[in-house]
């Protein structure tokens, strides 16, 4: 039986500020691992989201992405999210909102409530390390995933969503 919630954090460590993503998901697992709340939560980490991560949704009652974001609001925004087509090049590199999609075109019902927390980047180059702002944004969005995590519950997270 899959758990009820599944995080996907998704990110490129040897990017920059594109390593927010899989920073989050270490410490998340680090958090989770000697806590009662573990099995509540599947923690999956990729470079990118592609449509084979709509299976990884079947079966969920909450999904959360975490990635990074520029020009998002600083530190993070935090925001419910609904299906919808996405524009990508290939079958990879997909919004969060076309993996939501893909769920709900291929298993022919409605996705799990899906939550998207997107932590602001400044710099995302190749061989770069995490900018100073990312630094900051990343402990800004840490409390944040705390506080999700020790109120798992759709209503808890809708409740703390910006529109």
């Amino acid at each position: 039986m899959s758990a009820p919630i599944v995080i996907l954090a998704v990110g490129n460590p040897s990017r920059g500020d594109d390593a927010i993503g899989p920073i989050l998901h270490e410490r998340l697992v680090a958090w989770l691992r000697d806590t009662p709340m573990a099995g509540q939560f599947e923690l999956i980490e990729d470079f990118q989201l592609n449509i084979e991560h709509a299976l990884d949704l079947l079966g969920r009652e909450l999904v959360l992405f975490i990635d990074a974001g520029e020009g998002t609001p600083a530190p993070f925004s935090f925001t419910r999210i609904e299906p919808a087509p996405g524009i990508a090049h290939s079958s990879h590199e997909l919004p969060p909102e076309a993996v939501l999609e893909v769920f709900r075109r291929t298993l022919h019902q409605e996705p799990p409530a899906a939550f998207v927390l997107c932590v602001r980047g400044e710099a995302f180059e190749l061989g770069e390390p995490l900018s100073q702002a990312a630094q900051e944004n990343v402990e800004g969005a840490w409390a944040c995933l705390q506080q999700l995590f020790r109120h798992p519950d759709r209503e808890s997270w809708e409740g703390q969503a910006t529109p």
